[in-house]
């Protein structure tokens, strides 16, 4: 029996993932829905943002659709992000970030690319103190060889998969050489069993430089967990924004797919919210956790096809703007 852990979140995550789970259940209505909760509305009423029965389930499933997700800004006493927990919990130390144009005015055609994020150290490993009176702030930056092998690894073994010809490293081991550095050794140390994988490597701040000017230069991209973040959402710009952009955290033997937007506090509620990420969030979870590629192909195939054919929520156009539902009755029509 295969089983989906699902958690709406917060904001537009209660719009997003119910149209999400209508498109998958009319490709896949074997698959078995398992609701849970999670999120900052849920720490504000039970304390906690992923309470221990949602990790129990996500660890039983294997397989979690987040939606959207409210942090704060300011340090709140026990508080963490229930989705970086999740990560961590669930050993998805690889987030897959897919940039593909879609017929939307603001898409770039020819852009095609993926970005291979490590996902569980760098800066983010949530280190942090502060010194001088709370005058000085300090943050650990950690990056582990076993942790860099086994992404980099995960980046090739994607391209030569998927016929793709060329792996980008991106890194800034010019200003930080012991742990950047270390990244972008390992990296090449693991190039040299896919011979048939081109290998390049560029600075961070190059590789931001041409992810503007020509995006089309790349194809996957290798980065360490903060470059990999910052990338993606730039990339994301080329493939429509980011109501648009889907990802795929993984590990072995499990997957968490989640859209990569926020909240949106100032639409939620209103039932215009574009799932289109949440949509192809759960094709990324057909095509490369359950392997249902011919799933995957008809929810990627409906979604560009309804696009194409002038059908979107306001976010893309104003003009004959379709809600949430009437935009994933549309999806799920071109599927037939």
């Amino acid at each position: 029996m295969t089983e989906l852990c699902v958690v709406e979140g917060d904001g537009v995550g209660h719009e997003v993932i119910p149209a999400t789970l209508q498109v998958l259940q009319h490709v896949a209505p074997d698959i078995q829905l398992r609701p849970a909760a999670g999120g900052w509305s849920c720490f504000q009423e039970q304390g906690t943002s992923l309470p221990d029965e949602t990790l129990a389930l996500a660890r039983r499933c294997r397989a979690v659709l987040f939606g959207a997700v409210d942090s704060p800004s300011w340090p709140v006493e026990n508080y963490y992000s229930p989705v970086v927990r999740l990560r961590r919990e669930l050993q998805a130390f690889a987030n897959l970030r897919p940039t593909r144009y879609l017929p939307v005015p603001t898409a770039r055609a020819g852009v095609d690319l993926v970005i291979v994020r490590e996902n569980t150290e760098d800066l983010y490993v949530g280190n942090e103190t502060t010194e001088d009176g709370g005058e000085t702030g300090v943050a650990q930056k950690v990056i582990t060889r076993g942790a860099s092998e086994r992404v980099a690894r995960l980046a090739f073994e994607l391209a030569s998969r998927t016929g793709r010809k060329k792996v980008t490293i991106v890194h800034k081991s010019n200003v930080m050489p012991r742990s950047d550095g270390l990244f972008r050794k390992v990296a090449l140390e693991i190039s040299e069993y896919f011979t048939s994988i081109e290998t390049d490597e560029l600075l961070v701040d190059t590789a931001a430089y041409w992810m503007v000017k020509e995006p089309m230069r790349f194809d996957v991209v290798l980065a360490p967990n903060l470059y990999g973040d910052i990338l993606s959402d730039m990339a994301a710009a080329w493939g429509g924004g980011l109501g648009m952009a889907p990802s795929l955290s993984v590990g072995e033997d499990v997957a968490i797919a989640e859209p990569v937007h926020g909240t949106a506090p100032d639409i939620a509620g209103r039932g215009i919210a574009n799932p289109t990420a949440s949509i192809l969030s759960v094709a990324l979870l057909l095509r490369h956790h359950w392997q249902r590629a011919e799933d995957a192909d008809r929810v990627e195939k409906a979604v560009y096809e309804t696009l194409r054919k002038g059908e979107h929520t306001g976010d893309i156009h104003s003009d004959d703007a379709l809600s949430t539902q009437e935009f994933t009755d549309q999806v799920c029509a071109h599927i037939d």
